[in-house]
Formats: structure tokens, C-alpha cells, sequence
């Protein structure tokens, strides 16, 4: 095909693992139909996707990264840290965020440049709405969570429920939802609980969703229709779920295993054997994502939870670069686990998707990010809550009070990172008693699980050609091609 003549979307992600995998994934589903796809990132970002984005040029779709610096230098970051993964402390982060924001001219000027008939840009990118405007483009806003989460932030930003309230543990209702969902402020972002210096940052990120043509989820149709249909009522812009986005390009376990991490995997035989060595769902899967890093205490507490649980466990564990105490403590555990064959300690990364298929999995501990969501979702798997900040504690309510596919363990306070308050840290016994429904042989287990394997035959089926989510990319993309044609009709007409 003709490059002019082409549908050219350009996709801007935001460089933090959650909001990357899957606009990546999602270009790659582009480029699979026939889209011309530029992604515009830095070096380090594309490092971590670029041999998937080169498999697929080199099978023949159109398909590349357009590179930007990272001013490392001016924000005073050594090489190479451009993720807010990589943010070890809070002056780090800012850093990292610095950097981030002054990305904006570069990319304004690339896109420019590129003269693409759409972009899509990940909703913390709020600019580049102007940017769509001033070249008379569509800007797609690309949101990597669940259509209940956002529908959450609307209508607690519009109608403010917890203004008011004598605690921050008192209960408040969501307003004008189907279900009836309760929340305590503590549960909400610090930015939206009352005004502070993070507020002006996020309160555009979704204002600027209305002034855009429409936006993209990472969701099916079938998981949560009730909110998909809520959020085009109250917002009144576009929708297309076009979800599970990672299922759909990483059809097989080559692709699964190393995804953004080629050289981590080491000594896969080892949790593989292990795995091996264990019935049918009986293993619990242990993760909290690549941005949390737990307290002491609370590593201390989930240890003793899972080994008095008595029920198998895989637990992916961050090193500790600065306490000695808590490696040793870790290490010790892990030797106590080798001994009685209980646990199985996976340092610092494993491969999610692998662990989550293999049949001895019976469930996870997911911090309620919408990409574990996901996968666990698409292996049939049902879940223990255990969300952490952003939009995790509105997943949780999903996965608990809708779909009920979730034993929560009972997170109390929305806080990044380890900065948590004593009083939040879960016990060993609440971590205990939620192992034990989820992954015990009582009524409310088997009917979660059922639940759970339902949704992901329905997670399967959705991406297969003539299902929703297939269809929905399609009418898209024929949708976007549309706008080109009729914009270079009036373009000759002139």
C-alpha cells in the first residue's frame, strides 16, 4: 500500500510500565491491521520493546519507534533513567517527572513532522489535545485502566461524595453507579480526597478526555458493559474496548516470557520444576507490580501470612538496594521455604504471563493493576486484592462488589509506594484468612473460580475474529480512515 495513501496513527505512551505495555501492544494491533504506526519514546523506553516492534517489521507491517533525547543531563539523572519505575525515592521521581514534562516540545515538533491523520496519546499526556488541534487531527486518548475506575474519578471529581465527612474511615456511595459501591476517602487519591499541590496535574489529564475525539480502553465489552455504557452516557464522547491488548499480540510463550525482559529470566527451569512439582491449581501466585515497594513491616507480615496460610506460593520479591536487614531477613525466608517446598521466591521480576497460564496456578495477590487484572483474568484465575494508589482501590471494587471474582485483604490507605502508615500495614492473620477462601475448597472459592473461568473464555473469545473487541478495532480503524479520506476531499475542494 501506498505510504500517503496509508492510515499513519503516531502513539505517544507515558513511560512507566502500566501505561506502556499496553499502548505498545495496542500499536502493534494497529500495525497487524494494515495501520502505518510510528511510537514515539526515548532510547532507554524503546530498549525494552524494540525487539517485539522489529519481529513485527520484519514480518511485514508497518511499524517503527521515532526516538527522542531524554534530557537526563538537565534534570541531573545519570543515563538511562526515563522510566518512573526507576524511581528509588521521591527527588528521583520528580526527576524522572521533570524530564518527562519537558518531553513536550520534542514530541510536539516530531508529530509535526510526522504529519500522521491521528494520534494517540496516553491520558497523562493532557497537551496533546492542543497539539491534535492546532494540525487538525483526532487526538485518541488512550486510558490503561478499567472503564469503571475512570467513571469512578468523574463522579467523585463532579459530585464530591466525601466532602463532609467527620473521618476519613467513614463510609461514602459512589453517586449515579449501578452498583452500590462503597469507599472511604482514605481509598481515594490524595489529590482528589482535598486540593494539594498534585490536583492542577491531574484534574486536566481528565478534562482533556472530553475535548478529545474519543478514548481507547484496554477492556472488553463483556467484563464491565454496565460502565462502558455509563461512561458514553455521562461523558459523551466515543468509547472502543479493544481489550485484552496483551493476549491478543502475545499469542505465544516466546513472546509471553520476554516481554520488556530478555535477561532476567536466568534459571527458568528452577520456578518451572517447581511449578511442575504441584497440583492443579494449588499454587497462589504472589505480585504487587512494577511500581510498589512495601515497608519492612509489611514484607514481614505477608512472609509469615503465606507460610501460616499453608497453601503453595509463588512470591515475586524487589530487592532491597538499601537494607541489608530486609535482604537477609527475605533470604533467610526463602531458605526456610526451599526446606519445606511450601514457597518459591522469584527475585525481582518474573514472567507473569507464564506463571499465571501454568495449571498448578490457582490464584494471585494482585496490587489491582488493570494489566495483572487482565492477565489473571484471561488465565481464568480469581484474585485477592491487595490495591495500593491511583485507580487500584476503584479496581478492587470491580473485581469484589461487581464481578466477584476477589477476596480483598483489607488495604486501608491510597499512598504511593512505602510511605504507608503503620496503622495501614496488613497482618499476617488478614493475609491468612484471605488465602484461605481464595484458594480453600469452601462454596465462595469454587463459585469465584467458576465466575473467573468464565470471564476468561469470554477474554479469549472477544479477540478472536467476529468478537467485540475484534470487531470494535476494526470499525475503528475503517472509522479513522474515513476522517482521512473526507479531510483530503475538503482539503482539494479548497
Amino acid at each position: 500500500m501506498e505510504e500517503s495513501q496509508q492510515l499513519h496513527v503516531v502513539f505517544v505512551p507515558f513511560p512507566t510500565p502500566g501505561h506502556m505495555i499496553p499502548m505498545v501492544d495496542t500499536a502493534r494491533l494497529f500495525a497487524k491491521h494494515g495501520v502505518n504506526v510510528t511510537i514515539i519514546t526515548t532510547h532507554a523506553n524503546a530498549s525494552t520493546f524494540q525487539k517485539s516492534i522489529d519481529n513485527d517489521f520484519n514480518s511485514g507491517y508497518s511499524i517503527r519507534t521515532q526516538l527522542i533525547q531524554f534530557p537526563s543531563a538537565q534534570v541531573g539523572l545519570p543515563e538511562g533513567v526515563e522510566n518512573i519505575k526507576d524511581g528509588t525515592s521521591l527527588e528521583m521521581l520528580g526527576k524522572i517527572s521533570r524530564g518527562i514534562f519537558m518531553l513536550q516540545n520534542p514530541i510536539e515538533v516530531l508529530i509535526k513532522d510526522l504529519q500522521p491523520d491521528c494520534i494517540v496519546t496516553d491520558m497523562m499526556h493532557a497537551w496533546t489535545v492542543e497539539a491534535a488541534e492546532k494540525l487538525g487531527i483526532p487526538r485518541i486518548h488512550y486510558y490503561s485502566s478499567s472503564y469503571f475506575s475512570n467513571c469512578a474519578f468523574h463522579f467523585i471529581m463532579k459530585y464530591r461524595p466525601h466532602d463532609g465527612l467527620v473521618s476519613d474511615t467513614q463510609k461514602f456511595t459512589i453517586p449515579g453507579f449501578p452498583h452500590t459501591i462503597e469507599m472511604t476517602p482514605l481509598q481515594i487519591p490524595d489529590w482528589l480526597r482535598e486540593k494539594n499541590a498534585a490536583t492542577p496535574y491531574f484534574e486536566p489529564m481528565f478534562q482533556s478526555e472530553k475535548r478529545s475525539y474519543g478514548t481507547l480502553y484496554n477492556s472488553f465489552h463483556e467484563l464491565e458493559s454496565d460502565y462502558e455504557k455509563l461512561n458514553r452516557s455521562t461523558l459523551g464522547i466515543k468509547s472502543w474496548s479493544v481489550g485484552p491488548v496483551s493476549s491478543w499480540v502475545n499469542k505465544d510463550d516466546e513472546k509471553k516470557a520476554n516481554r520488556g525482559h530478555t535477561e532476567e529470566l536466568g534459571k527458568e527451569a528452577a520456578w518451572l520444576n517447581w511449578l511442575n512439582s504441584k497440583k492443579n491449581e494449588s499454587v497462589l501466585y504472589v505480585s504487587f507490580g512494577s511500581l510498589t515497594r512495601l515497608a519492612h513491616a509489611q514484607l514481614v507480615e505477608i512472609a509469615h501470612g503465606l507460610e501460616n496460610s499453608g497453601h503453595n506460593f509463588i512470591w515475586v520479591v524487589r530487592k532491597n538496594g538499601r537494607d541489608d536487614g530486609e535482604n537477609s531477613f527475605l533470604q533467610d525466608f526463602e531458605q526456610r521455604m526451599k526446606e519445606s517446598k511450601k514457597g518459591y521466591i522469584i527475585w525481582n521480576w518474573a514472567p507473569q504471563l507464564l506463571i499465571l497460564d501454568h495449571p498448578a496456578t490457582g490464584g494471585i495477590v494482585t496490587h489491582c493493576g488493570w494489566n495483572s487484572i487482565l492477565e489473571s483474568l484471561n488465565a481464568g484465575l480469581p484474585m485477592i486484592s491487595w490495591p495500593m494508589f491511583a485507580d487500584q482501590f476503584y479496581n478492587e471494587k470491580l473485581l469484589v462488589d461487581v464481578l466477584k471474582i476477589g477476596v480483598p485483604v483489607g488495604a486501608k490507605e491510597n499512598k504511593l509506594w512505602n510511605s504507608v502508615s503503620v496503622e495501614a500495614v496488613v497482618k499476617r492473620e488478614e493475609i491468612v484468612k484471605a488465602v484461605k477462601i481464595l484458594m480453600g475448597s469452601g462454596q465462595e472459592s469454587k463459585d469465584m473460580r467458576m465466575r473467573a473461568k468464565q470471564l476468561g473464555g469470554a477474554a479469549k473469545r472477544t479477540i478472536e475474529e467476529g468478537g467485540h473487541s475484534y470487531n470494535t478495532l476494526v470499525l475503528l480503524i475503517d472509522e479513522l480512515k474515513s476522517l482521512k479520506k473526507s479531510k483530503a476531499l475538503d482539503e482539494n475542494s479548497n
